[in-house]
């Protein structure tokens, strides 16, 4: 018959311990990665015509699994913060271009976002939008597009700190 004393206690404390430790490590290595990989957080847009910074973009989980992003900051030399969408079509019409909702409902699909909408403000002009990280979550890739993906546009966005 086995005989079950203080040592033997002992050791199987210790072990299931040292096992919970592991366990809680691992999670928050997978955690930490899945964030890394997520869109949400501040973003450096660039301009397509200069490749110079052009704007921040906060990026948000809007609630209901879905992102949302807004203009937070102009970062063009020309760039006025009373400066408003006078190409908007929509209810954002010759509203401030600062805070301005311009990307909305991206859902995830497998490792990529889809399904939403991206404004540009320079011309108006509202896009379905797609978008996925690379570079370990370091950079974004935005593509706007009328239709079909193939028949649009990619940026590439800069994660800020």
């Amino acid at each position: 018959m086995f005989q079950f004393n203080n040592r033997s206690a002992s050791f199987a404390a210790r072990a299931a311990c040292q096992l919970a430790l592991a366990g809680a490590l691992l999670g928050s290595v997978i955690a930490a990665h899945a964030q890394s990989n997520s869109p949400v957080g501040v973003w450096q847009t660039v301009d397509d015509h200069t490749g110079q910074p052009k704007a921040l973009v906060q990026i948000n989980d809007d609630g209901s699994g879905g992102l949302s992003g807004k203009i937070i900051k102009g970062l063009g030399p020309n760039d006025q913060p009373d400066r408003r969408c006078t190409a908007c079509t929509d209810s954002r019409k010759d509203q401030l271009i600062l805070g301005m909702t311009i990307i909305d409902g991206m859902k995830q699909a497998g490792s990529e976002w889809d399904g939403g909408h991206i404004l540009d403000p320079e011309n108006g002009k509202v896009y379905r939008c797609k978008m996925h990280t690379e570079d370990g979550g370091q950079k974004l890739v935005v593509r706007g597009y009328l239709g079909i993906s193939l028949l649009g546009r990619s940026q590439t966005w800069v994660r800020q700190q």
